[in-house]
């Protein structure tokens, strides 16, 4: 349905990306679409009003360059893009094809007149254009230091002549590289869209409805190749090429069925490598050599996950941008990046000079603030607002050391509730209403994490009388009971207890994963060797908090997530300290209670620098100033505007 009462009928281009019309055309209720589709089927016929039949053409895409042919095997041959540039690699290396990193879309004189020449082989003479082709390169930053992508030689060897000499990716990729070279250089394909109007007396109004198909008079390079699509063809793409029945104006048709159909818009599909190395070359971020690097480092790092082809966030990706588009917006710009881009390649070139351009970048200039003046003006980066993601009024979606968790809030503010997200749900389909499920989940049972793989047995975490805990689940015995009396006074055997390990006070029963169950079993942990004494130092937890010991000597460490991380270098340090200097050390200034809290202020001396502290909330003490400079009002504004 195309129009009603001359007026057109809303389509999905319509709408913004808010879901608001950018102009006036009609949009019909379901119950409005039910009553018309009665009409029309009640009136049993439709008049052919229009039949316009318009001639087109379609030019071939030009040869590859880096950045296409990932697009294209991802596409085609689900490749990713770092595998298909190492499938690229090898037959590069067998003498297969020409260079595999390049922006340039031109062929040599040689490499034009061996794709027409194979063109015409194969096709036909007509399968050529009078004229050999050439491309222009719409790519920004385009160096074009080599040709494009094709195969090597003179004479360009058919797929079906290397089949033998190559493995199944390097003939798939070969062969795609062979069929893009040839249709690069060969006719336009022609055909002819014919649109058909009908039109229907529906009660009191008019109905208008079209439809389209295409039917190809000289298919040209479709011989040979056609590109593929990162969006799947829609119904109304499908039917286009198809072609319809002779009609003329006046003819009567009679309708079979009427469906009323509703339509809704969809969002923008999800990046796939192919169409994330496609936006990276328009941004022009990024080189030949690095499109497959860097979709490799945001998946190596966690930020990106792949579910089947699409390219899905995660939690620690908003984290990330969050921070950079906070503290470092310029370093991330699109078009710094681009024009960053644009100065290496001047530097490779010697049209400027390196270390005027460091200088620059580091120090600053009129047009650029500098790396330093960045870096020194950061003041406090505050972590826990920017892992933190309102869901709606339910909850607040937090990133923390071990994944991500709602925070529910409770009757105890300093204490709300924490509940697990799952590893493999979406940032986007953690709605308000998905949120609110998860928090009214039962929480039942044991939960199991996984298995050890030093020994195969099952990890769980239990809720104790002291709280939450993990346990290492024993094998069931086989052994047959014994039916003997035991002497009486003999002892009896021992049952073998399951290990178990406590949840540091940081940790979450709902949100530890296996990883960081087995860093708990794993304690006490050696953290090196005194090379004085030769005794080895360790990191462990304790009823009196987190502590390092040598021997018998014992030492506070200031936080549990220490035990982890600290180092033999900083162990060596605390023990170079009097016994308890760097307990005493930790309060550089005291003040009188906060108004607002009613605890007492402290600046302490922590492991990221001195920081002001209520014993709940910690401000770091931004750079420049010292724990001198921060008078009691100073100390009390920045835990206010914490």
């Amino acid at each position: 349905l195309a129009r009603l009462d001359g007026a057109p009928l809303a389509r999905g281009t319509d709408f913004d990306d808010a879901g608001q019309l950018k102009k006036a055309v009609v949009v019909l209720t379901e119950t409005q679409v039910r009553e018309l589709a009665s009409a029309i089927e009640a009136k049993g016929t439709a008049t052919v009003t229009s039949v316009e039949a318009k001639p087109g053409t379609r030019s071939p895409k030009p040869p590859f360059t880096t950045s296409t042919l990932q697009q294209e095997a991802g596409r085609k041959l689900s490749m990713s893009a770092k595998h298909a540039m190492g499938v690229a690699q090898r037959l590069y290396e067998k003498g297969y094809i020409t260079y595999m990193r390049t922006d340039s879309t031109a062929l040599s004189t040689q490499a034009v007149a061996a794709a027409r020449a194979q063109a015409v082989a194969l096709y036909g003479d007509k399968a050529v254009p009078a004229n050999p082709r050439s491309y222009r390169n719409n790519s920004k930053n385009a160096q074009e230091a080599h040709e494009a992508i094709r195969p090597s030689g003179e004479d360009f060897r058919t797929p079906s002549s290397v089949v033998a000499d190559l493995d199944r990716d390097e003939h798939r990729l070969y062969d795609l590289i062979w069929k893009r070279t040839i249709a690069s250089q060969m006719a336009d394909a022609k055909y002819e869209t014919t649109t058909v109007t009908l039109e229907v007396e529906a009660g009191t109004q008019v109905a208008a409805f079209t439809a389209s198909g295409t039917v190809y008079t000289f298919k040209g390079f479709l011989d040979a190749y056609e590109e593929g699509r990162d969006e799947k063809r829609s119904d109304a793409d499908k039917s286009e090429d198809q072609a319809l029945p002779a009609l003329a104006v006046g003819d009567t048709l009679s309708l079979r069925e009427v469906e009323p159909k509703g339509h809704a818009t969809s969002p923008k599909p999800r990046y796939t490598e192919a169409s994330l190395v496609k936006a990276l070359e328009e941004k022009g971020i990024g080189r030949p050599s690095t499109f497959a690097s860097i979709i490799d480092v945001i998946l190596d790092r966690g930020y990106v996950s792949k579910r089947g082809q699409a390219l899905v966030p995660s939690w620690l990706a908003f984290s990330i941008v969050r921070l950079l588009e906070q503290h470092f917006s310029d370093l991330v710009d699109y078009d710094f990046t681009a024009a960053l881009e644009d100065d290496l390649d001047a530097i490779a070139r010697g049209e400027q000079d390196r270390a005027t351009w460091l200088q620059k970048f580091y120090f600053g200039a009129d047009d650029h603030v500098g790396l330093r003046n960045v870096v020194e003006n950061l003041g406090d980066i505050d972590a826990r607002e920017i892992n933190s993601t309102p869901i709606g009024d339910v909850a607040t979606l937090r990133f923390g050391r071990y994944g991500p968790y709602l925070e529910v809030p409770g009757d105890d503010p300093e204490n709300p509730r924490r509940v697990n997200v799952p590893a493999d749900l979406a940032p986007d389909e953690l709605t308000p209403e998905k949120a609110q499920e998860l928090i009214d989940a039962p929480v039942g049972g044991d939960r199991v994490l996984g298995q050890n793989p030093e020994n195969g047995r099952d990890i769980v975490v239990k809720d104790g009388r002291f709280g939450p805990y993990l346990e290492e689940v024993l094998p069931e015995t086989d052994a047959p009971v014994e039916d003997a009396p035991k002497k009486r006074g003999a002892k009896k055997d021992a049952a073998p207890k399951p290990r178990r390990a406590s949840l540091f006070k940081s940790m979450s029963p709902e949100t530890i994963d296996l990883e960081t169950a087995l860093k708990l079993f794993a304690l006490p942990r050696v953290v090196g060797v005194d090379p004085e004494t030769g005794e080895n130092i360790t990191a462990q937890n304790g009823p009196y908090g987190p502590y390092i010991k040598k021997g018998t000597d014992s030492r506070s460490i200031g936080s549990e997530e220490l035990i982890f991380d600290i180092t033999l270098e900083q162990a060596l340090e605390i023990y170079a300290l009097p016994k308890y200097a760097n307990r005493a050390a930790t309060s550089l200034k005291e003040f009188e209670a906060d108004p607002v809290s009613g605890k007492p202020i402290r600046i302490k001396d922590g492991r990221f620098g001195a920081y002001v502290t209520d014993g709940t909330t910690n401000v770091t003490i931004p750079r420049g100033q010292t724990a001198d400079d921060i008078t009691f009002e100073i100390a009390v504004e920045m835990l206010a505007e914490k």
